[in-house]
């Protein structure tokens, strides 16, 4: 038998643009909570792009802070 994580009935949309409330929506879904991140299609997140880029042409910065997220896009 495996225990639910302490978040995981929590299901949170993530609209955020700055550094502060990514990270913690990142923190947050490390103690399970579903987190689906909303990105403009024609934009995206300028964060993909803050910082060194990894093989994936996001950044690193971008890979840390998105970890544990659904990302889709919303016009």
């Amino acid at each position: 038998m495996s225990a639910m994580p302490a978040l995981g009935d929590l299901r949170v949309l993530d609209i955020s643009a700055f550094v502060g409330a990514p990270f913690a929506a990142a923190c947050l879904a490390e103690f399970g909570a579903e987190f689906l991140k909303i990105e403009r299609p024609d934009v995206r997140d300028s964060r993909r792009q803050l910082g060194t880029p990894s093989e994936t042409g996001d950044s690193y910065f971008w890979l840390s802070e998105a970890r544990n997220k659904k990302c889709i896009t919303l016009d």
